[in-house]
């Protein structure tokens, strides 16, 4: 699975356009139309989808701005279970996501489109 883009609203993966914050494994679109309790915050009940894929890491693409928080207790279920955890930029996640599939990681992407 490679990101072969991103814009602000938009993110083409495999050659197909999405306007939805998306969750992407190495190897499939887990969710395309990916949304939270509270838009703008990532709670435990958020990433079921991603913990059922048992990654070993996980990158948050937080946004063209950084608007997307992911919550503490988030990040403490995930280190609990030994889960890497990359927060980044929207733009800056999908190149960390495409180098850690390049090498062979098991690595979901959940990034939020816009701000």
């Amino acid at each position: 699975m490679r990101v072969e883009g991103y814009s602000f609203g938009r993110i083409r993966i495999n050659g197909k356009e999405y306007t939805n914050d998306v969750i992407v494994s190495q190897d499939r679109v887990i969710n395309s139309k990916w949304w939270r309790r509270e838009g703008h915050n990532v709670y435990p009940e958020d990433i079921k989808e991603i913990l059922s894929e048992k990654p070993e890491i996980v990158v948050f693409g937080c946004g063209a701005a950084g608007a997307m928080k992911v919550n503490k207790a988030v990040l403490d279920v995930l280190s609990k279970m030994g889960i890497e955890v990359i927060q980044q930029l929207t733009n800056q996640a999908v190149e960390t996501f495409n180098r850690l599939v390049s090498k062979g990681k098991r690595v979901v992407l959940a990034a939020h489109l816009t701000c």
